[in-house]
């Protein structure tokens, strides 16, 4: 028997899962360790991934012309990006990231992960791009819930301040409903390779331990 979208989606999320230590630097935040020039460069690392990021599901959208669903999923994604670089504000704010935005050079390893979704809009399947961003997503909601618990409590960051991480730790049922219809429509037209869309979710998490390292690295260094 055929799987359906929500079958896929779900266990693709979990094969794709990272282990759960892949993330280095997410302990250090979650007990207040990191050191506050790490969390500037996080707000200035964000704030080139969000707008490389919005970019690049503007035009899987635009690729996705005779993809309605598709269309409309990364469409939502572009504008969520928009909405979420309205709240990164208040955190950069807070981490006086603007101090040191004209001297900071940010790391390779952090825009491994925004070029390879570029990557993506120009070369991959839309279909098969909706199955691994879902899948990664899940991983970053969790580490959002995390980071803003964790702002909250060791650091004294008021609402205003963790608003981009909230934004991104709290689900979207929309946006959920959304990957479904885009990835049933991949699968009745034939348009997702399953094995496909596992090897993108498997480098875009890759790519996403790789930004949390290069930034565990640089709070080592301090």
């Amino acid at each position: 028997m055929a799987r359906t979208a929500r079958e896929l989606l779900e266990e693709s999320a979990r094969k794709l899962a990272p282990d759960p230590h892949a993330n280095r630097l997410l302990p250090l935040i979650a007990r207040g360790a990191a050191q506050p020039t790490t969390l500037a460069a996080l707000a200035l690392e964000q704030r080139g991934v969000i707008a490389a990021d919005r970019r690049a599901f503007l035009h899987l959208s635009e690729r996705s012309r005779d993809a309605p669903a598709s269309a409309a999923f990364f469409t939502a994604l572009a504008e969520g990006e928009a909405m979420a670089q309205d709240r990164l504000g208040g955190f950069a704010a807070v981490c006086r990231a603007d101090e040191t935005a004209n001297t900071y050079e940010p790391p390779a390893d952090c825009q491994g992960y925004p070029a390879y979704v570029a990557w993506l809009a120009l070369n991959g399947q839309p279909a098969d791009v909706v199955v691994a961003l879902n899948a990664n997503f899940a991983a970053w909601g969790g580490y959002c819930a995390s980071i803003a618990q964790a702002l909250r409590r060791h650091y004294g960051f008021d609402d205003a301040a963790c608003g981009f991480f909230d934004f991104f730790a709290d689900p979207s049922p929309d946006l959920h409903r959304r990957a479904e219809e885009a990835v049933q429509e991949g699968l009745d037209t034939g348009r997702l390779d399953e094995e496909c869309a596992h090897r993108y979710g498997r480098l875009l998490q890759g790519y996403e331990t790789r930004f949390w390292h290069a930034l565990w690295e640089l709070d080592a260094r301090i």
